[in-house]
């Protein structure tokens, strides 16, 4: 499997308050990406720490041969953990409390791919000329969308479409959301934060995607974000079987 990534900070941002990490483990790649907020520098720290702490504990107790039960237990418990220590965190300094992130979080083994979430970043699949979203956003936009009030096309230019109604790290329990996903050749994962999705419609996700030039595709969507705006921190994680 092939990884590729990227970061940026926007044309408009002064800091960027976005996390990520992807790497191997015993056959299999794990990836997080997270979207930090409560301040530039409080966003930060609370996405950095996130990402570490996910890692840590995935890393400390994932094995090859996990069930999928087992893989989504230790998912979804890594998110918990995570949450934990950002809430804990954030009462340690009265400048840090509300601080928060969204977290995306991606087993890919085998054929199999293995997804947890919470808040508005998200976890997409390209498979051949089709791009499926694997994760619904908690937000107030999302909520709308649901209940009728706004259409899917007025939610993008919508004033609240930033507000998430779960985040990690602002209370002491989260709720975690969880998907599994069949993954084979030529497919192609992809972690993002809103900073892309606000920018880069799913038909430039998927054209870009095209060719075999993976280790193109995180550039190629994050300039094209920027090229539309930038006006908030982008990060991209592709994952390629």
């Amino acid at each position: 499997m092939k990884i590729i990534a990227r970061t940026d900070t926007g044309l408009v941002r002064e800091n960027n308050q976005d996390s990520y990490t992807a790497f191997e483990l015993d056959g299999a790649v794990i990836a997080v990406v997270c979207d930090g907020m409560g301040g530039a520098a409080e966003g930060a720290l609370a996405s950095n720490q996130a990402v570490m702490a996910i890692k840590e504990y995935i890393t400390e107790r994932y094995y090859s041969d996990m069930s999928d039960i087992s893989i989504k237990t230790l998912l979804i418990a890594a998110v918990e953990s995570a949450n934990r220590f950002v809430f804990n965190l954030s009462r340690t300094d009265e400048k840090y409390f509300g601080m928060g992130t969204t977290a995306v979080v991606a087993i890919v083994k085998d054929n199999e791919l293995y997804i947890t979430h919470v808040g508005d970043s998200r976890a997409y699949k390209k498979s051949g000329d089709n791009l499926y979203q694997l994760t619904k956003d908690h937000s107030i936009i999302q909520r709308m969308i649901e209940n009728g009030e706004i259409s899917a096309e007025e939610a993008l230019k919508h004033p609240d479409k930033h507000i998430i109604t779960r985040a990690l790290g602002v209370d002491d329990v989260v709720r975690v959301d969880f998907c599994q996903e069949t993954f084979f050749e030529n497919d192609v994962l992809i972690l993002c934060t809103d900073g892309l999705i606000n920018h880069v419609s799913n038909e430039d996700i998927v054209n870009i995607t095209a060719d075999d030039c993976y280790h193109n595709y995180a550039d190629r969507l994050v300039n094209l974000a920027n090229s539309n705006g930038g006006r908030d921190n982008i990060t991209v994680v592709i994952v390629e079987y």
